[in-house]
């Protein structure tokens, strides 16, 4: 038997160059598009692996009201903030949410409006861009439809792309999903109102204080917290935290008392107890006078001193990574 040629053939496939809204609805083991023969995660899917992984420390960094809007990812459970797109889309509104039933990450209604899911099950390392491939998509969708983003295009646009951040946002937190249904249900009935019943029963009361930004209320069973999302850098912020803890002025009120913080896409959260009882419009005055002691400590360049070094290092041993 004579011995196979072990020359390869000349790679006659001609260069195809895909529009990224085609791409949306491929499975990574359907044929690719362009035509190449190979399955799409071995070929054009390619791109889309190496976007999921990639990682950005502080993914809403520039926009309008960074914090609130981190606050929504992580924390808030029912809110809807207003922003409106940039470019080709100039004027267009996008109701950006906490949350949309089943985590669902966008849905466009029947008068057009469209709705984007900021708490959903999957997202890759850029939170930013997740929410600009489903606005993204959402242009796209059909009235009435639910956005299917499918997996995230390389180069694609972040959220920081497409709103106009020259404009002030609306944020809105909200007692219940009611938003869900729209303005034009007056009384969901049937599986709608039962799914509104459930979601409702587990959203932890919140308010927005008004006196300072990204400051958030809240009672988780029969405890009273404040989360208060700041845009300092970690260590500026330990800084001065520790300065007026050590000197008595971490607390808000009386019987308030500094628990901890948390990390969340690259800002700090400290986290407040405060005593049975407390509403919010209670913690509104302190809060304000809090910030301004804040800022004369992130202003202070002089060395920690002993009693303040202890104190940082009390308030880095209760911190926990959210992401």
């Amino acid at each position: 038997m004579g011995k196979k040629s072990r020359q390869r053939a000349k790679n006659t496939t001609t260069t195809v160059t895909l529009d990224p809204a085609d791409l949306v609805d491929v499975g990574p083991r359907e044929p690719c598009p362009c035509g190449s023969g190979k399955r799409f995660k071995q070929c054009h899917g390619k791109d889309r692996a190496q976007a999921a992984d990639t990682f950005v420390v502080r993914p809403f960094e520039g926009l309008p009201s960074e914090c609130d809007l981190i606050a929504f990812r992580e924390i808030v459970p029912s809110g809807t903030v207003q922003v409106e797109l940039t470019g080709e889309n100039a004027g267009k509104v996008i109701n950006l949410v906490t949350l949309l039933p089943m985590a669902m990450p966008g849905v466009v209604r029947d008068d057009e409006t469209i709705w984007i899911g900021m708490q959903t099950h999957a997202s890759s390392g850029d939170p930013s861009r997740d929410l600009g491939h489903a606005i993204t998509t959402a242009l796209q969708t059909d009235p009435g439809h639910p956005v299917q983003v499918g997996d995230l295009m390389k180069d694609g646009p972040r959220l920081q792309d497409l709103i106009d951040t020259s404009r002030p946002i609306e944020i809105k937190v909200h007692e219940g999903f009611e938003y869900w249904v729209g303005e034009n249900v007056e009384d969901p009935t049937g599986e709608v109102a039962a799914g509104l019943e459930r979601a409702n029963a587990a959203a932890a009361p919140t308010v927005r204080l008004e006196s300072v930004e990204a400051a958030y209320w809240t009672q988780i069973g029969d405890r009273i917290y404040l989360r208060w999302v700041m845009p300092h850098t970690e260590d500026t912020l330990l800084d001065a935290l520790a300065r007026l803890h050590a000197a008595g002025g971490s607390a808000l009120i009386d019987g308030s008392r500094l628990i901890g913080s948390f990390r969340a896409l690259g800002v700090l959260a400290p986290v407040w107890e405060l005593p049975a009882g407390t509403e919010a419009a209670d913690v509104e005055k302190p809060a304000a006078d809090f910030a301004t002691a804040l800022e004369k400590a992130l202003a202070t360049e002089a060395p920690l001193s002993t009693e303040e070094r202890a104190a940082r290092a009390g308030l880095a041993s209760r911190q926990l990574t959210i992401r």
